[in-house]
C-alpha cells in the first residue's frame, strides 16, 4: 500500500533485537508487529497467533508451494521460519507500518523486495564472547543449541553490510534510543 513502510530488525540470536523491537512497539503507535510463521514447536509460554503462527512442517511446505510467503528459510535443520503475505497485508489494512524481528537472511530478502519502503537494521553485538554470555544467561538453550547459535552468529555478522544501518547494542538503553531515532526519522520521510 502507498505510504506503508516496513521496519526490519535482524541480528544473531541473543543480540537484543527482540527487546529493541518491543521497546519500539511500546513507544511508536503506528507500528504493528509482523508475526512470523514457524514449523518449530512453541517454547515456554509462546502462543500461536501472538508470538508465531505455529504450523506443522507439512502445512508450512504447502504454503511454500502455494507461494504464500514473502520470504522463508530453514533457519535450523527442520525448523522453517517465514513471513506470510497475508500478515503484511493485514497490518497495512489497519493503516500501520510493519515491524519485523527476523533472521538475517529473511531481513535481506525482505529489503530486496521492498527497497524503498523498508528500513533494514542489523543489531550488532560488540563481540561473540558477549553474545555467548547473553545466550547462557537466557537459560533457554542446551549447550548444543548455544554452540549452533554461536556458529550461525559468526556467519550472520559477516552479512551486516547488507543492511541499511548497523546498530551496535553495547548498552541496551542507548541502543533503544538510537533505534527509536532511526525509525521515527524513516517514518517521517
Amino acid at each position: 500500500m502507498p505510504g506503508s513502510k516496513l521496519i526490519i530488525f535482524s541480528a544473531p540470536s541473543g543480540s537484543g533485537k527482540t527487546t529493541i523491537v518491543h521497546h519500539l512497539l511500546n513507544t511508536i503507535d503506528s507500528l504493528s508487529f509482523s508475526i512470523s510463521a514457524t514449523s518449530r514447536p512453541p517454547r515456554g509460554a509462546e502462543e500461536d497467533g501472538k508470538d508465531y503462527y505455529f504450523l506443522s512442517t507439512a502445512a508450512f511446505q504447502e504454503k511454500i508451494a502455494n507461494n504464500e510467503f514473502l520470504e522463508y528459510e530453514e533457519v535450523y535443520k527442520g525448523a522453517f521460519y517465514g513471513t506470510l503475505r497475508t500478515e503484511v497485508e493485514r497490518i497495512w489494512s489497519l493503516g500501520k507500518h510493519v515491524i519485523f524481528d527476523i533472521d538475517v537472511e529473511g531481513g535481506i530478502n525482505l529489503k530486496k523486495q521492498f527497497p524503498q519502503q523498508a528500513l533494514s537494521v542489523f543489531v550488532k553485538i560488540p563481540n561473540l564472547d558477549i553474545l555467548e554470555h547473553r545466550l547462557r544467561n537466557r537459560g533457554t538453550d542446551t549447550e548444543e543449541k548455544i554452540a549452533e547459535r554461536l556458529a550461525k552468529a559468526d556467519k550472520e555478522m559477516q552479512r551486516a553490510h547488507a543492511f541499511d544501518v548497523q546498530l551496535v547494542n553495547e548498552d541496551l538503553q542507548v541502543a533503544c534510543k538510537e533505534a527509536y531515532d532511526l525509525v521515527t526519522q524513516f517514518l517521517e520521510k
